[in-house]
Order: structure tokens, then sequence, then C-alpha cells
């Protein structure tokens, strides 16, 4: 071979390897980022050309998928009651993507997921059409109804949690959406999504309150400084008197510590300091323990960690860097402790369940489109805030608070109830009306099967009938006896 050809060849034979290697660079190495860049249509048309799975609910689908005019996408996905199981199921929008369930479970959901390539290959040989996989959740619909229905027009949220198990029962956030009405891709779908963001809408209906807003949990937050009290030995007594003088100045400050009208605070004991929610009892036992006690407890019910269960909630805050004053207030629920709704949910389910926290979950099972099982969800304790016999101890504390105390609202005829009522401050110096909270456990005989909590951001009722006992209590009361009724069906 002359030289000239032989160069010609060489040449050729580069461009040939430049050409090997650009295409294995996109094929794998760009090929994830290429599948999801939101430019690439292709994967958008691919979702919505065959029905996608359901998400089931007590056995029953509360989604479904409705074949449309549309050019490029064949279906869209519907909802069932949409805005109460908005806050659960997420969306999925031909033209906005998806969120929580729908965006996380999307592969099972479509029938692309790796644990369904046996599936996909069996329909491919057999001529049948693809089909996506089912989501089974751990949710109770009437407990979720229940959720819904007491928080009407409300601003709020409640969450519900199995303590045994740490599966979410109920999660619901208001104002809702319906997600069916904006799943396509039309000019209605469009307004429809105009209409509910943040700048439009300011009740902004696309937060879920349960798990992504935090709010300082005010005096629900007074569990978790007498569980500290209780694991670090000050008091073991909670029928003993403490030493909790009236009044009580915050450290380092000439401001007394105010309590709510006149309640029987000074040396009250533990029992009867939750039962009258004693602020001076509270803060000064905070106080007594230190920030680091407080903050070690706090983290052991699951402050200062983001919660994965798969859908992120956002982190709860018990503050680490503050002065003796701010840890005061804090340890009654203010300041800038900051707290879910999920996670006092989890405060109240670490306690029924004497003393083990299990980690949330609210996906059971992933099912195949032939209805074989490709995974399911095993219960998981998560940590252990306090000993069974101080859980034991706190039990008893806060069931005195609803047959006695602020929380009498909650009250369920044959089941034994603990609840800690809240009404946390907001806005500069309390201008605003303040937040209802109401934290609660249902027992039987059989157990405890449901945690609860709930908060109510804003309402029609006027400022000084604003109260845990008296908004937010009857709510989660109708929660936990859907479940109990649950339990006594089955």
């Amino acid at each position: 071979m002359n030289k000239p050809l032989r160069r010609i060849a060489i040449f050729c034979g580069l461009l040939v390897l430049a050409l090997l290697v650009r295409d294995n660079w996109i094929q794998y190495v760009q090929a994830d980022g290429l599948k999801t860049h939101k430019q690439n249509r292709r994967v958008a048309i691919a979702q919505y050309s065959q029905p996608r799975g359901n998400i089931i609910v007590d056995g029953r689908p509360i989604t479904g998928s409705k074949e449309t005019d549309g050019v490029d996408f064949k279906y869209k996905r519907t909802y069932k009651n949409g805005p109460m199981w908005a806050p659960v199921t997420g969306y999925a929008s031909q033209a906005y993507g998806s969120t929580q369930i729908e965006n996380l479970e999307d592969g099972i959901l479509t029938g692309n997921d790796d644990r369904l390539f046996f599936n996909r290959t069996v329909d491919m040989f057999t001529g049948k059409k693809p089909k996506g996989g089912d989501v089974i959740t751990t949710l109770n619909a009437k407990a979720q109804e229940a959720a819904y229905k007491g928080l009407g027009k409300n601003k709020g949220a409640v969450a519900a949690l199995d303590p045994r198990t740490g599966k979410v029962l109920a999660l619901v956030s208001t104002p809702s959406y319906d997600p069916s009405k904006f799943a396509g891709s039309s000019k209605s779908d469009e307004d429809a999504w105009k209409a509910m963001q943040g700048e439009v809408d300011e009740d902004n209906p696309t937060l879920n309150r349960a798990l992504r807003q935090t709010y300082p949990p005010g005096s629900t937050f007074k569990v978790v400084t007498a569980a500290a009290a209780l694991e670090n030995g000050k008091y073991t007594d909670i029928d003993g008197a403490t030493n909790s003088p009236l009044p009580w100045r915050l450290p380092l400050s000439t401001q007394p510590l105010r309590n709510e009208g006149n309640i029987p605070c000074e040396n009250a004991t533990l029992r009867q300091a939750l039962r009258y929610s004693c602020n001076t009892v509270f803060g000064k036992l905070g106080d007594d323990l230190g920030k680091d006690k407080m903050l070690e407890e706090a983290k052991k019910f699951g402050f200062n960690d983001e919660v994965f269960m798969p859908v992120r909630a956002a982190e709860s805050v018990y503050p680490e860097k503050m002065d003796r004053p701010g840890n005061a207030l804090s340890s009654i629920g203010q300041f800038d402790t900051r707290a879910t709704p999920l996670q006092m949910a989890m405060v109240a389910a670490g306690i029924a369940n004497d003393g083990k926290l299990m980690k949330p979950y609210m996906i059971d099972s992933l099912r195949a489109p032939n209805l074989n099982t490709v995974d399911q969800t095993s219960p998981e304790q998560m940590s252990q805030p306090l000993s069974s016999e101080n859980a034991g101890k706190l039990q008893d504390m806060m069931e005195t608070v609803v047959k006695e105390g602020t929380g009498t609202n909650a009250q369920i005829p044959g089941a034994t109830v603990g609840g800690k009522t809240g009404t946390a401050q907001h806005g500069v110096d309390n201008s605003e009306n303040p937040y209802a909270w109401f934290i609660s456990y249902a027992k039987t005989d059989e157990g405890s099967p449901v945690a609860v909590a709930v908060v109510v951001e804003s309402s029609d009722t006027l400022r000084d009938d604003i109260a845990g006992g008296k908004l937010a209590a009857p709510i989660a009361k109708d929660v936990m006896k859907a479940v109990l009724d649950s339990e006594r069906d089955k």
C-alpha cells in the first residue's frame, strides 16, 4: 500500500475509533443523564403509552388511567378522591412530571423496573400488552377520610402511625389539590397548574404540611422533656413533687416564664405538670437537664434527621446552638424548636410502643402485573428513646391528660387514650393566631394500633378559643376511632 493510501486508512480508522468511543460514551456513560433530561420527551411519551399500574389502599385502587385523544400521550392519570389522597400519592402529570409515590415508584407503575424484566419478557412472547405493577400502601381508608373531613376547610395536617410496626395509617394536608386536574397536557391542565402555585394561591395547596412543613410544637414537646427527665434520672416518681418554684425566672434573665392562667404548677408532680401543661415545670426541667441531654433525647425520637418512608419528610429541629434561656424555651416547644406532624406522631408512637420507635413506612409491598410480590417492607426498629418502664410512666401521665386534663375531648369509650395538647405561638410576639396541636395514641387489650398528631394552622375560630384540646383533639379522636373500628372488623 502506498503512503497516501496508508495515511487515509489510518485517518479513517481513527475516525471510526472516535465514533465508537463517542457512541459508547453516549450509550453508557451519559445514558442516565440523557434518559432523565427534561428535554427528552421520549421518556414521558413512553410513560403514558400504556395504563399505569395503580396505588392501592385497603385492597382498592385510588388511581386509574384514562385514554386520551392526544398525539404523543395515549393515557393520562386519574385519581379517586384526589384532594384527600394527594398527600399520599403525589401527582403524575404529562406536562409537570411526578412527585411522591408516583415519582419514587415510577418504574413499578410503568412496568419498566428491572424487577419486572421477567414479566416484560413473557408479555413480549405471549403478545400481551405491556402493563405496570401496583404499589400497595399501608394506609387506612377510614382513618384518612376521618382526618380529611375533620380538618375540613381549616389549614393543617394529620399524621397517624401504627406504633407496633411504623405503618403510616393516615397522611392528610389541607388545603389540598386534585392531581387529576393537571394530569394531562391541555390548556385547562396548564390553567389548573398555574392557579394553585404559591405565587397565585397563598395557601399553597401543593405543600405537604404533614411531611414538609415544620411548626413550633408547643406544649406537645413537653412529653419529650418528660422522657428526658425520666431517662436521665432527674425524677423517678411521677407523683412526687418536683423542685419547681413559682414564679420561675428564665436563666440569665429577669423575665419570669409564664403559665397559661392560674394553674397549680408550684412544685407540681410530673403527672400534674403535664395535665395542666405547666411551662415553669418543664422549662426548669429542660434547664436542669441542660442542652446536651435534651438534644440527645430529641434525636432519639428522630429530631434533626430527615425521614424517608420512602417519601422524604423534612428534618424536625431541636436547636444545637443556643443559650440557657433558649434551651428552656425549646424544652416547652417554643424558641427555635420545630417539628412536622409526622415527627410528633413518631413521638406519640414511640411512647405508646413501650419506648421502641419503629421506622415509619407507607409502602407495604410492590406487586408485579401477574400479582406476584416483587418487594415487601418489613417493620424495622428505628431507636429506643426510653425504657419500657419509663414509657409506662409517661403513658400514665398522658392518659391523665385525657381522663381529667386538657385532652378530655379525645376520650373514646372502650379504649384507653393518652394525649397531650399544645397551643404554639405564631408570628412576631405571638401576633398571629396560634397553632393548635394534639398528639395521642389509643390502645385496647390487644395493644396500641394507632398514634396520631394533628396540627391546625389556621381556622375561623376566635383567637381566644384556639386550643389543641378544642380544635385538634376531636380530629385525633375520630382518626383513632376509625383505626380501632378497623381493627375490630378484621
